[in-house]
């Protein structure tokens, strides 16, 4: 019997989907790796906080001050970019999350045909079974009432 063209498309949707799942998890991993950035950022920004709150009460030069002030405003810059950077990951996560989803859907939905077609198959099969099964017994009730 020729190989079903379908197990050649089953075949080929099943490494799709395995694609799409290795990009997804590279896609998953990256966000990850921005989220822990943005988080080290604002810890960062915490601890420099923290360093001005305990020297209150203590003299602190105008220079040393306006020095702080624009390192928290560059510190804050760099978290509302590494925002954005994260937002840009979250979105392509959900796109390969989308595209692996279909490729899982497609591959179901191979899988399907093939199950029904087997089905089918089978069903043929019996019946053409229960054909012969009949036509044997037809054939030995006639040979009986003849005999």
């Amino acid at each position: 019997m020729a190989k079903d063209p379908l197990l050649t498309v089953l075949k080929l949707a099943q490494e799709a989907e395995e694609q799409a799942a290795l990009k997804l998890k590279a896609a998953q991993l990256e966000c990850q790796k921005r989220n822990a950035q943005l988080q080290a950022l604002h810890s960062y920004r915490l601890d420099y906080m923290k360093q001005l709150t305990g020297k209150q009460g203590q003299q602190i030069r105008a220079e040393a001050y306006q020095q702080f002030h624009r390192f928290i405003q560059q510190v804050d810059t760099a978290i509302k970019q590494q925002n954005a950077v994260v937002q840009e990951a979250e979105q392509q996560k959900l796109h390969r999350q989308r595209y692996w989803m279909e490729k899982q859907q497609k591959r179901k939905a191979v899988e399907l045909l093939l199950e029904k077609k087997a089905a089918a198959a089978e069903a043929k099969q019996l019946k053409q079974e229960q054909k012969m099964t009949d036509e044997f017994a037809a054939q030995q009730f006639f040979r009986r009432k003849l005999n």
